[in-house]
Parts: structure tokens; C-alpha cells; sequence
């Protein structure tokens, strides 16, 4: 894998740092070897997360990553309508005339800025802007996907930078240490980053092609592959105002099963104070509606709360809405058994 370090600056403690975050947790396509954030320096990036030290140093500039010799800068912040901060710009010009290339997954494109092409032509320098790779593929949705045997769990949510990808990523994970066959399609810029072989990042597909980006991966996971489980990253809430994604996951990618995360400590959608957070009731109606199917477990980010709190918020949910609540980041094993066994009742795994 090559090398690289992620640009987060002021980001890496907030839900905006949320492609680093994901970085720093799981990547085949890169080995993340530092992280740049001026106000956390001298932790380690995984320590800070999920109090796990992953050798991942986070340091106070690119200078300072250079003694980890990266062949890449990531732009590692996931900022509201995918602007490029400004004072990431100068950093970004200086890791190109160093020889470095850029991977952003930002709507502002890096390769679109005629100082910064020009200097990475002139450095003979690599710009990745991973949302343009997508934004021309125009794949018609087929009916193909009903020819799909997998079975298909969706990981969606009440809200945006919840951590349905994390949630997916480890569940495909466990189910993979359990014996099964499982695989990924990733519906964002970070899967790719990631290194999620089957990725759509559906948010730079034109509107009219993104059913068929969606069923064009998951075909192509079951042809490839014909695993047991094929997981679906959701992206946003059918309930968010700003980011009402679901919907698209729902109808193309035709899952049997649905997971909801939820962040009980979370009063407002996150980035939106004037919106509350929606009562997971709601959503796993309306989803249960959307898609005819079941929504099996509510997973449950643990932002804003301590560990028994969490637990609490757990057991209290499962009380409520009589289905099983789990923190994964303390309990993906119950989850990926829920998983097996659901799928195993409706007799949809492959022997």
C-alpha cells in the first residue's frame, strides 16, 4: 500500500474529520502514517478515536509528516457542501511542490485549480479527485439485481456522520471471522479511499444514473464473488433535510434487511441545530414501509455519551421498539450472530 498522510486540521475531533476518522480505522488502499491536526499533536490517531494505539502519529504540519516519507497528502475533512477550506489550499501547494500527490474527496476539485494543476504538471505529481472519477458514469438501472442471491443487509441511518460505514465495515469484518463470504458496496467517497473494491459515490452521480450506479456494484459483487452477504453503506437519512439520502439504496440496491444507527447522545442533526434528531420510531416505520423488508437492530453511536449511558440508551431502545440494540464498537460479535441468524430463518444464505 502507499503511503500516506491525512490533512485534518481542526477537523479530527469533530464528525467534519469523519474520512480521516474512517481512514485512520480501515484502509487496504493506503497505509495512513500520520495525521495533521495542530490541536491534537503528540496523540496517536487511533488511541484518540477508540483507545487503540495504531501507530498513527498526529502531528502539527505536513513538515512534520515528512519524516514518515508520504507518497500521498488525503484531505481528510468532510466539510458542508464539500468546500475545499481555505487554509488546506497552501498546504496542499506545498505537499505538490514537494513531490506529493493529493487524494481529495471534496466536491471543490483540486485538479479543477489552474495554479495547482499547473504546479502538479510541472512536479509530474498525482491529483485524485475522487468524486470526478464518478461524475460521468451514467449506468441505467436494469432489474438486474433481482438475479442477485446474496443476501443484502443496508446500514442506514438517522442522520448524516453517524457511522454507517464504520458499522458496515465491521460488521462485514465479523461476518467474514464467522466463516462467511461477505462483501462491501460502498456508496461514498471514503469507501474508495477505503479501498472498498465496489464502490458508487452516489453524491456525484448525475440523479437520473444513480439507481444503476447503486445495482451496477451489487451485481457486479455477486458475479464476481457470489458471497453470502453483500452489505450496503447507506449515506444520510430518508428523514434529513439537508442529506435525505436512503431512499435510492432502498429501491436499487433491493436489500433484505435493514440495520439503523442511531446517536441517542445527539439532540440536533448533526451541523443542523434548528433540527432535532428524529425519533428512531419514525425512521424505522417509514424504512420498513420504503422497502417492505425488516429493520433488525438499532446500532448505536456512542457520541456524547459515557459507556454506561450507552448501555443504558441500549437497553432502553430495545425495550421501546422490541428489536435488539448494539453498540458495535463494544459488541459487533452479538451483532454479526443477529445477522447470521436472521439470514439463516429466511433461508437466503448460500450453502
Amino acid at each position: 500500500m502507499d503511503r500516506a498522510v491525512i490533512l485534518a486540521e481542526k477537523v479530527f475531533s469533530s464528525t467534519y474529520g469523519k474520512t480521516a476518522h474512517g481512514l485512520v480505522r480501515y484502509s487496504t488502499r493506503f497505509k495512513i502514517v500520520a495525521v495533521i491536526d495542530s490541536q491534537l499533536v503528540g496523540l496517536d490517531a487511533g488511541e484518540y478515536l477508540e483507545g487503540r494505539n495504531k501507530g498513527i502519529p498526529i502531528v502539527a504540519t505536513l513538515d512534520d509528516s515528512l519524516k514518515f516519507n508520504p507518497k500521498y497528502l488525503i484531505v481528510g475533512a468532510a466539510t458542508d457542501g464539500g468546500v475545499l477550506p481555505a487554509e488546506y489550499r497552501e498546504v496542499i501547494r506545498r505537499a505538490i511542490g514537494m513531490g506529493i500527490g493529493i487524494i481529495n474527496g471534496l466536491h471543490d476539485f483540486v485538479s479543477d485549480d489552474p495554479e495547482l494543476n499547473g504546479l502538479a504538471r510541472e512536479k509530474n505529481v498525482e491529483i485524485i479527485d475522487v468524486r470526478k472519477m464518478f461524475r460521468d458514469r451514467k449506468i441505467p438501472f436494469t432489474g438486474e439485481i433481482e438475479k442477485v442471491k446474496s443476501f443484502k443487509i443496508a446500514v442506514l441511518g438517522t442522520d448524516s456522520a453517524i457511522g454507517k460505514r464504520t458499522t458496515t465495515i465491521m460488521l462485514m469484518n465479523e461476518l467474514k471471522r464467522r466463516g462467511f463470504s461477505a462483501e462491501m458496496v460502498g456508496t461514498g467517497q471514503t469507501s474508495w479511499m477505503q479501498g472498498i473494491e465496489h464502490t458508487a459515490v452516489i453524491d456525484a452521480t448525475i440523479n437520473d444514473f444513480v439507481a444503476g450506479a447503486i445495482e451496477n456494484e451489487v451485481v457486479g459483487v455477486w458475479k464476481k464473488y457470489a458471497p453470502d452477504f453483500i452489505l450496503l453503506e447507506g449515506q444520510g437519512s430518508v428523514v434529513h433535510p439537508a442529506y435525505p439520502g436512503s431512499f435510492e439504496i432502498i429501491a436499487a440496491g433491493r436489500p433484505d434487511a435493514i440495520i439503523l444507527q442511531d446517536a441517542p447522545g445527539r439532540k440536533f442533526l448533526d451541523g443542523f441545530e434548528r433540527y432535532p434528531m428524529p425519533e428512531p420510531g419514525k425512521v424505522i416505520k417509514i424504512l420498513e414501509l420504503l422497502s417492505g423488508k425488516k429493520v433488525i437492530a438499532i446500532t448505536i453511536n456512542t457520541q456524547n455519551l459515557t459507556a454506561q449511558e450507552a448501555l443504558q440508551a441500549s437497553q432502553e431502545y430495545e425495550m421501546k421498539y422490541h428489536i435488539p440494540a448494539i453498540i458495535p464498537m463494544i459488541d459487533i460479535e452479538r451483532l454479526g450472530e443477529l445477522v447470521a441468524e436472521f439470514a439463516s430463518q429466511k433461508q437466503v444464505v448460500i450453502d
